[in-house]
Formats: C-alpha cells, structure tokens, sequence
C-alpha cells in the first residue's frame, strides 16, 4: 500500500483532528491534513503559477478590433483581468472552500476576440459572455450542469480540449511574429510562413525563442511558477535589448519593453460594466448570437469541469466513487466567475489548473485560493508593469499551456472507436486550421451524430447531441439560405 493510500485509511480510522480556531473551523484545515503555513504556501504557488494572466489576457484582448475597429486600452484591461481573478479566487475561497484560483481563461478569450468582436461591439461580446455565465448559474441552479456534462462523450470533451490547444499554440506563433500569413498568397499554396519574409529576422523574434526554450526547460525540471519566472527574464532581456539595439516602437507591436517609470498606479476601472447584455443578437442575428452564446459556454463548461475534478483528486477532496462533495458550489462560482468577466470586459473568467501548483505546496481548503486572492487584489495596483511587458516575452506561456492541454487529454481519447475518434480528430483539427474554435465544435458534433447514426448506434447519442448538431447544420447553411 502507498503512503498517501496509508494516510487515506489511517485518517478515516482516527477521529478529525479538533480545529485550533475559527479559521480553522470555517476553513475544515485540520480536518483536511493541512495547515495555514501549507495553505499561505499554496496560495502563493498557485499566484506565481498563473500570474502570467495579468499580461497575456490584456495582449489577446488588446490585439483585437470589434466591427467599429475600436480596440480595448491595455491598462484598463489589466485591471479588469486583475480584478476578476482576484474577485473570482475569494469567492471560490469563501463559497467554495477548495484551493482552486480563476482567472479569464485562455481559449475563450480567443474566442471573443477574435470571433465575436469582429461581429460586434466590444460592449456586445462581452453582454454574451455574462449570458453565458447566467446559462452556467442557472443550469448548476437546476442541476442540469453535471447532466449536461454526460450529453458529451469523454473522448468528443477531449478533441475540443485539445483543439483550443492547438489553437492557443497558432496564437502564440503568430502573435510573436514567430509565424506569419504570406501576404501575397495569390503566388503561393502556402497560407503562412516562418518569420515576416520566410526567414527569422530580428531581436524581438529572438527574444520569443530563447523565452520558448527557458519556459519548456523550466517545466521539464518541474520550476514551480516557470511561466512566470521566463516572462519576467525575457521582459527583462527585451529591455535590455530596446535600450541597446535602439529598435523602432513598432518592432516590437504593440507593446515596447520600456520601464514605465512609477511602477505604483491607480487602477483604471474604465471597463468595469461597459457592457451591453443583447445588443449583440442586433448586430449578428439571434440564432448565431445563440451560437456564439453556447460556443462561449462550452469553451467554459468542460474546461472547468475537468480542473475541478483534477484539482480535486489531486488534494484528495474527491470520495473512494470519485465523486466531489459540494461540487455544485464550486460550479456556481465557477459561473460566476463567467458572468463577472463578462462585466468587467476581462472575457470569461474560469478554474486555472496551475492550481495544482498550490495543492502540491500542501494546500487542501479555500484559504489558500483567499491567499491567491489577496495577492491578485495587491497586483491592481501595478499594472505598468504588466504592460510593459512585449508579446514575444508573453506567447512562450501560450505554448507552454497548449502543451499542457495536448498532453493531459490526447490519451483518454478512444482511438478504436471511429465513431468518436473522427469527430475528435476533426474537433481538434478545424480549430486551428478553420481559426475558429465554433467551427470545430461545430463540426465535430454533426459528425458524431451522423457517424453514430451511420453506424446504427443512433440509440447511443443523447437528444441534447441531436438538437445541438441540428441547430450547428442551419448555422452553416444559412448563407445558403440567403439568411445571412
């Protein structure tokens, strides 16, 4: 028997240990193996791990344009991503009681910029997001949420986790300029490139690449906080390298590696409630507001299911079925965190999986992700460092978490099974390849549906996967239709 499986049996043997005071009691520390040391220790592990949110969420935002061509100010968006994390983290603290941290998460703020701005205004896109974030309340609220979740099979979850994976990866090249679109491509079959001209050229390219390899080699040797650690290095060797080579601002996009002088600010709450619940079904249509709604849903949905029930088989909080006790108030603040993203202008707040940074500190309970919390609420106050930080110090990270995501989910598909395995595999590819994270989960439910019913297992597929992959048909037939 293991030591850990030893510990599990001795501690239901032996009686809880009495709580040595109110934190304690409220918090279930003792009871749960830990200790506030552990638990402060975790907090900042888990801070460390994803603080890198704070300057990637504000590029992928910033970057985009709604259909006005407006863009959101960079400043005022390291506010509202700080101020959702740290929002979001206490609530879960508080509510929750388990040490899980959200932040806006990577994938479905892609989806916002780079899906539904363009279609509408800013205010627009993110309304959907706190529709969407009211659909999670409101379906945990009935206890639909963990229903829901069957409708999916595991290995369909798995292609579309690793298709915002791989899409991620395509943002990270082509926001570092590591990867270009051929403009020309009249001349060509091929749609891009490496580098602006075929070749890598220049410092801030070079900056992306020694920041790949620090981050991938710091995660090899199990570096806890590595994305951070190689965001601060490479932001640190960008300066040097500005100072130096003199290069011209637009060098490095949008963002020049440039000390800001007072690193103390007032935060800018400019963004906090610009948003505008329905004026986006005006603008694209209520059925594809629908889908852009549902997209945004799903993007959160399974992500966050599947941190919850790692994270928390991971600080033993899951029973001997596997089952998590009061996970339904873990999914309501998870909703929330979607909603209050949404209203901030920050994209979809969700459950980060670097909180396994923190559970592997020793934390167990919500105190840690009060810790986290806390540490975010002091970051509001230092956003010129945030956004002094260039993009090609920042993507390394957008690699290192498609890896991430890649990994922990391309061995639970089943490959022998072609019925899931296609629809996987077409799920994950038309991501990237279609830049469209509602292509892929589009495309990938119509053929599970058909390819089921082609099979004569059209018993095997919920009702829910039907509708779903009815209403997917008529979204992509509508221009057919003259509907668009």
């Amino acid at each position: 028997m293991s030591p850990s499986a030893t510990a599990s049996v001795d501690s239901k043997q032996s009686p809880a240990p009495q709580p040595h005071n109110g934190l304690d009691r409220f918090f279930k520390i003792s009871e749960r193996g830990s200790s506030v040391a552990r638990e402060i220790r975790g907090g900042f592990a888990t801070f460390f791990a994803m603080a890198y949110i704070i300057v990637l969420n504000p590029i992928i935002l910033g970057s985009a344009k709604d259909m006005y061509g407006h863009q959101l100010d960079g400043g005022q968006l390291v506010t509202a991503t700080v101020l959702t994390a740290a929002f979001s983290t206490l609530l879960m603290g508080v509510i929750g009681n388990v040490p899980i941290a959200l932040a806006a998460g990577l994938g479905v703020n892609t989806v916002v910029a780079l899906q539904l701005a363009p279609r509408m205004s800013w205010p627009d896109a993110m309304g959907m997001v706190v529709l969407a974030g009211i659909v999670v309340m409101l379906l945990v609220a009935t206890g639909l949420r963990e229903r829901v979740m069957h409708a999916v099979p595991q290995s369909l979850r798995k292609g579309i986790a690793i298709g915002i994976g791989l899409f991620i990866l395509l943002i990270g090249l082509v926001d570092s300029g590591f990867v270009s679109r051929i403009p020309d491509a009249a001349h060509t079959t091929v749609p891009l490139q490496l580098g602006s001209d075929g070749h890598l050229n220049g410092w801030p390219v070079l900056v992306f690449i020694l920041g790949a390899l620090l981050t991938l080699a710091l995660i090899v040797r199990k570096v806890p906080g590595a994305i951070l650690i190689s965001i601060v290095a490479m932001t640190a060797l960008a300066m040097i390298i500005d100072a130096v080579a003199d290069l011209p601002g637009e060098a490095w996009g949008l963002t020049v590696p440039q000390w800001p002088g007072n690193p103390v600010a007032t935060p800018d709450f400019g963004l906090i409630g610009n948003v505008s619940l329905f004026g986006g079904f005006s603008k694209v249509g209520v059925l594809t507001g629908i889908l852009f709604v549902f997209t945004v849903l799903l993007s959160c949905f399974f992500d966050a299911m599947g941190t919850i029930l790692g994270v928390g088989d991971e600080a033993k909080l899951t029973d001997k079925d596997g089952n998590f006790p009061g996970i339904n108030k873990v999914l309501f603040v998870d909703g929330v965190a979607v909603a209050a993203g949404g209203a901030s202008s920050a994209s979809a707040g969700t459950c980060f999986v670097e909180s396994t940074a923190g559970v592997g500190e020793g934390a167990r309970t919500g105190f840690a992700s009060i810790v986290t919390g806390l540490l975010f609420t002091v970051a509001l106050f230092l956003t010129p460092l945030a956004t002094m930080v260039p993009s090609q110090a920042a993507t390394p990270a957008l690699l290192a978490v498609g890896f991430l995501i890649i990994s922990g989910s391309v061995r639970d598909i089943d490959w022998s099974d072609y019925t899931l395995a296609i629809p996987a595999f077409l799920a994950m590819l038309m991501m990237p390849f279609t830049y469209s994270i509602t292509n892929g989960i589009g495309i990938g439910f119509i053929a599970f549906s058909v390819l089921r019913v082609v099979a004569g297992r059209w018993r095997e597929v919920p009702a829910a996967m039907y509708v779903v992959s009815a209403v997917f048909v008529f979204y992509y037939a509508m221009p057919a239709l003259g509907l668009t």
